[in-house]
């Protein structure tokens, strides 16, 4: 099966200015985190690949370890980018990561100089790539020098190995900190990727501040809280959601009945917008523009659908929003 993307795909998404650079991001972009890894099925995730292109998603986020099995979702990236995208890469920011655990031994985890390029050059090889638009420090290592970390990022963008640099899951404080390291050595800071979702907010107490103070861009994880923030789990746990697989990333005893009542309430507000809780849970991010894009995941075309149909409304009153707050008042922090 052959594929040729939509000649219209660039008329209905809206993209963001990315922090003060020249990129821009797609408001709503794809990761690859779940679902397009080697237990997954291969020509499902094809077509949300396809799908997301033709309505507009150039920013396709992976890092090494994403599956399962760790790696296995570059790896198919890279098949169907050959087979698929060849001529439209340049069409594409294409992201990876290194931070966590990939390999045995000491240099396989954490933020040393030798593992973040050793990643870096494995990441390539998986998707056959010259080079990544964003390679991302996946996360802060309490035991090595911030410098270090940063350094090994300036010299994957002066190998060209990569085009940008970007951190995630910093604090306020590292991230400060990174970023100016990253300016002083000539390669800024372009991104930062966070969990946030409006079960997740710490992000809310500094490190959007200091992101719109230093020009970073901020692009949203978990936006749904791996899958809480639908219908999926008002009525139970289904077995082949996140919470019901063996190798799922959500534990069943996150869902309790008090968050159960705040997703009930959250449900019958998104009903009133003439939204799914889902799509709510997305505008409600892009409300704020220091927000550059949300990233979602996406199991079937079906959900990526739905999951974009939240940037048909994407204003709140400020009775909305007040009502959201007295709703999450007592919010739960997964």
């Amino acid at each position: 099966m052959s594929y040729q993307p939509a000649t219209n795909r660039y008329q209905n998404m809206e993209y963001r200015r990315c922090g003060v650079s020249g990129i821009r991001l797609p408001e709503i972009s794809l990761g690859l985190w779940h679902n397009f890894g080697g237990v997954d099925v291969f020509e499902n995730f094809r077509k949300i690949l396809w799908r997301a292109f033709d309505t507009g998603i150039t920013h396709l986020d992976l890092a090494n370890n994403y599956g399962p099995p760790p790696g296995s979702a570059e790896e198919n990236f890279g098949i169907i980018l050959k087979k698929d995208f060849a001529g439209y890469r340049d069409e594409m920011i294409i992201s990876t990561k290194a931070g966590f655990t990939m390999w045995d031994g000491p240099y396989g985890d954490w933020g040393s100089r030798k593992y973040l390029l050793s990643s870096l050059d494995q990441s390539l090889k998986r998707m056959g790539l010259d080079y990544v638009d964003i390679f991302y420090s996946h996360r802060p290592d309490p035991e090595t020098p911030l410098e270090e970390t940063m350094s090994a990022l300036t010299s994957a963008v002066q190998q060209g190995k990569a085009l940008y640099v970007g951190i995630s899951n910093y604090p306020a404080d590292l991230a400060a900190k990174a970023v100016e390291i990253l300016k002083a050595s000539g390669t800024p800071c372009l991104i930062h990727q966070p969990k946030y979702s409006m079960l997740v907010r710490w992000v809310e107490e500094g490190l959007m501040d200091v992101l719109q103070d230093k020009g970073v861009g901020c692009i949203a994880f978990s936006p749904l809280a791996q899958g809480l923030l639908t219908n999926k789990y008002l009525k139970g746990i289904p077995s082949d959601s996140r919470a019901g697989k063996e190798h799922g990333a959500l534990q069943s005893s996150a869902i309790t009945p008090e968050l159960l009542a705040q997703l009930q309430a959250l449900q019958n507000m998104a009903e009133r917008r003439n939204q799914s809780l889902a799509q709510m849970a997305i505008a409600w991010l892009l409300k704020d523009p220091r927000v550059t894009s949300v990233l979602i995941g996406a199991s079937s075309v079906a959900q990526l659908d739905d999951n974009l149909h939240a940037l048909s409304n994407k204003s709140f009153s400020v009775e909305e929003l007040d009502a959201i707050e007295s709703i999450l008042a007592n919010k739960p922090n997964h």
